[in-house]
């Protein structure tokens, strides 16, 4: 069962998740449904609204796809008798957070397109800014739409390029040629696996291999849950196909200038596993840079450092080896708590994050605690936690943040919300500690990012406004028919 009101409410305050994708191409003929379904439980922090996968048997009749899709995480939406009945050599599967389109299982991916080429399954990570123009575009010459997400104008796009080029992989290229914005994609065809990248690289793809058998990803740690090995990341702007007689074949044609690559900061802030790596990054090891940062940049006298689970933690350690003091644990965390649980009501004394999270009381009272957390959004749970390591007894609560602080809204597929729901809009970082009731805060300084990634090209609009891309000139997040 599944309730979108109450699907929410952990996370409601905070920076939400984005999506995972997962394709994989057995040349050996095996059937792939459950690989997909480990592969989606290790990619299952990206999203925890729907899921769904798509199969096809390559020798069998031409364009037979099977899916199976819902609402809820993937142990609740698959079985062992529902991923038995999927017989297929390649699929791709697809965990999801909406950034744009509702909460509803006719959103859930992959999507499956039945058109006069054949089929195509489609697995999109990202969000486009020009959806709403091209979604217009299609619908006056004729085409009829099944859901609200912009992932199914990508579909469209490609089944319509289909009809003019020889190969799917053109029609990829060229429906990326059209499409604006952040995306990662795995597309199935009958015969061939292709992974396609934007030129930005906003969102991470890379690719495994295990035995016989090519995978396309999201995050390096669902090719460490199946035995796979890494192969390399799909390069921003690179689309990627994957067949037995050519094994992986790059087209490079997108590709912009390094100078230009904006990959999504927040990967290694927060989105992605600490034990994934993304374009040769450790997220892990991205994390313990910003903690240390922070210590060096914002120091402070204390007792001991603890983290926010789980993104927090890394921070928290790299704050410690930095300043010497020791590290710690704060709090415990129910591993139980999905998005499903019983919202409790506003007369209930009970918090959602308490549910969530309780407070070590041996381990802070009567000190004074440096609590890291990855981010401030609107403030209200930031305001609770620092209320809960008090009542716990800890004498003094220095906040510390592993970002710098959020401006400005992103529109490339992170959930960061307006500017007049940002608590550091129009707020100084003084106000800012008041009003969470800490009683010192400090933020990563901006100029840190990209050493924390060791150089590389990243998007910091959400903190300073300046977006590799022209945003949209209106605010067009969430359903198509608002």
């Amino acid at each position: 069962m599944y309730n979108e009101e109450i699907s929410r409410n952990l996370e409601e305050t905070g920076v939400k998740e984005e999506c995972g994708v997962f394709g994989i191409y057995d040349f050996d003929g095996q059937d792939v449904a459950s690989t997909i379904y480990y592969g989606l439980f290790a990619l299952q922090h990206r999203g925890q609204e729907s899921c769904g996968i798509a199969v096809s048997e390559t020798s069998g009749p031409k364009g037979r796809v099977l899916s199976y899709k819902g609402m809820g995480l993937v142990n609740e939406v698959f079985t062992q008798d529902s991923l038995e009945t999927m017989k297929g050599d390649i699929g791709v599967g697809h965990v999801r957070y909406s950034t744009a389109g509702a909460s509803t299982r006719e959103n859930a991916q992959p999507l499956v397109l039945n058109y006069v080429k054949g089929t195509l399954a489609l697995a999109h990570n990202g969000n486009l800014i020009n959806a709403v123009e091209l979604r217009h575009d299609l619908e006056y010459t004729g085409a009829i739409f099944q859901t609200t997400i912009d992932s199914e104008v990508i579909a469209y796009h490609i089944a319509r390029e289909r009809l003019h080029v020889k190969t799917v992989e053109e029609a990829v290229n060229r429906a990326c040629q059209k499409i604006q914005g952040a995306y990662s994609l795995v597309v199935m065809s009958p015969r061939k696996l292709i992974g396609a990248r934007d030129p930005y690289g906003f969102k991470p793809l890379c690719i495994g291999k295990r035995e016989n058998s090519y995978i396309i990803t999201s995050e390096t740690c669902a090719l460490d849950t199946i035995g796979a090995e890494f192969v390399r990341d799909v390069l921003p702007g690179e689309t990627v196909t994957i067949t037995p007689e050519g094994g992986i074949i790059s087209d490079l044609s997108r590709a912009v200038s390094r100078g230009q690559e904006a990959r999504c900061i927040f990967e290694y802030i927060y989105f992605a596993r600490p034990d994934s790596h993304i374009d040769g990054v450790s997220v892990y090891a991205s994390r313990i840079r910003a903690g240390r940062f922070l210590a060096a940049d914002s120091p402070v006298e204390a007792d001991l450092v603890v983290g926010v689970p789980e993104s927090g933690n890394a921070a928290a350690l790299g704050y410690s080896l930095q300043s010497g003091i020791p590290y710690g644990t704060a709090f415990v965390k129910n591993g139980y708590v999905g998005r499903t649980f019983i919202k409790p009501k506003q007369s209930s004394r009970e918090s959602s994050v308490k549910v969530k999270l309780n407070v070590l009381k041996e381990a802070v009272n009567g000190k004074r605690i440096i609590m890291i957390d990855d981010s401030i959004v609107r403030g209200t749970t930031s305001d609770r936690i620092v209320r809960m390591l008090r009542e716990a007894g800890a004498r003094e609560v220095h906040v510390r943040i592993s970002s710098p602080p959020f401006l400005w809204p992103c529109y490339f597929g992170t959930d960061v919300p307006e500017k007049e729901q940002l608590i550091a809009n129009d707020r100084t970082v003084d106000e800012i500690k008041e009003m969470i009731g800490a009683d010192t805060l400090g933020y990563l300084n901006i100029e840190r990012l990209r050493e924390m990634v060791d150089g590389l090209g990243i998007c910091t609009g959400c903190f300073n406004g300046i977006y590799p891309i022209n945003p949209p000139t209106e605010d067009i997040r969430g359903d198509f028919d608002k």
